[in-house]
């Protein structure tokens, strides 16, 4: 069974973004693998603020993206950039953290003009942090994620067929590296 670790680094409770998260999260447990989210927004402000790695709530954080086979990364666009809150926590990950990690990058943005933060913002970071299996991911606007009046979330049609791609391929990429480390372990 794979396991998934999920880093939202929204600042807020209410954000989009989760639309796209519980999304994720229907396609990771259809395939019955261990769903792991850190809503960096909780972690406590001083640890992330003053880099504490001997924090116990950093040091579970960074457990729980270690033991996963893979990783989903998700932030709103601010400023063409992923949040601060993000950076906060990405610091805290070991400089090899994300080493032999299938990651998808997910970004929510008001505009099409920030298509490219994926990219030009977020990509080099998650390299730097050892990720050398990155997916394309997906890019949503705003408006193409509805709030519901009784809670939850509305993808667009055209941003969900985008995303079950994008989360299929991730899938079938989790899947083949979940097969070459359980042989490379029968094998040794």
């Amino acid at each position: 069974m794979a396991k998934i670790a999920v880093i939202s680094g929204s600042p807020t409770e209410t954000s989009r973004l989760n639309g796209l998260l519980h999304a994720v999260r229907a396609l990771v447990e259809g395939e019955g693998w261990e769903y792991n989210e850190i809503q960096v927004r909780l972690l406590p402000p001083e640890d992330l603020i003053y880099t504490r790695f001997d924090s116990s709530s950093i040091i579970e954080a960074n457990r729980i993206v270690a033991e996963a086979d893979a990783v989903v990364v998700a932030t709103p666009i601010y400023k063409a950039s992923y949040t601060g809150v993000l950076k906060t926590f990405l610091d805290l990950i070991p400089q090899k953290g994300l080493d032999r990690k299938i990651v998808l990058p997910l970004a929510l943005g008001g505009t099409i003009a920030h298509l490219l933060a994926i990219d030009y913002a977020l990509k080099p970071v998650l390299s730097a942090l050892g990720a050398q299996h990155i997916r394309a991911g997906v890019y949503a606007q705003d408006a193409q994620i509805t709030r519901l009046d009784g809670g939850g979330f509305e993808l667009s049609e055209e941003l969900q067929d985008r995303l079950e791609l994008a989360v299929t391929d991730w899938i079938r990429e989790i899947r083949k590296n979940v097969k070459e480390q359980e042989s490379l372990i029968a094998n040794s």
